[in-house]
């Protein structure tokens, strides 16, 4: 999906777009809302100020992250009115893109990668959701990333998450340690 968004003339915006919707699981008005005075790119930090009374953070860019906004603002600042608007997201246009036009720039990647689904925004944020999980992510950790206030939100995430159980019998793990012991002590 990432390299389908690349093709055309707003290629580099939509990439940056899916990259970063993903990447931090925004909503679709977090993202929109991003401004550059949220972005630090020479510490490699954006501030992603969430909605709907979540937790706003502070999320690292990692290199990928940088350089494609780096290259977005190149191309953006060629576009008309461009400079009119701190908007990290504009149109062709120089106006700040709207929820349509991002709903279709996310749907047309889809299609064009050839996804069997119906591709909308909000995929993108549970998709981040359910990556983080199967990195073994902390659920906490999953929740503040994410913004969520409730727990129950964030659980989803790590529920269907198999790999959660991997290892957990293995020898360095804390209860098996403790059987050990009891063992040596009991043949001592």
């Amino acid at each position: 999906m990432m390299q389908a968004a690349r093709q055309g003339p707003t290629g580099e915006r939509d990439y940056c777009l899916i990259l970063l919707a993903f990447r931090h699981g925004m909503r679709i008005s977090e993202l929109l809302d991003l401004h550059y005075h949220d972005l630090d790119l020479h510490e490699g930090r954006v501030n992603v100020r969430r909605l709907k009374n979540g937790f706003s953070t502070i999320h690292p860019l990692r290199f990928d992250e940088r350089e494609a906004i780096e290259r977005w603002s190149l191309v953006r600042a060629g576009w008309k009115a461009a400079d009119k608007t701190d908007a990290l997201f504009i149109s062709r246009r120089g106006t700040a893109l709207s929820r349509q036009q991002a709903y279709r720039i996310i749907r047309s990647a889809g299609e064009n990668a050839g996804t069997v689904t119906h591709t909308h925004p909000h995929m993108l944020r549970h998709a981040c959701g359910y990556e983080l999980a199967e990195r073994g992510t902390d659920t906490r950790l999953i929740q503040d990333y994410l913004g969520h206030r409730n727990i129950r939100h964030t659980v989803r995430y790590t529920a269907s998450n198999a790999a959660r159980f991997a290892g957990i019998w293995e020898r360095n793990n804390l209860l098996e340690e403790k059987d050990q012991k009891t063992k040596n002590e009991i043949t001592d």
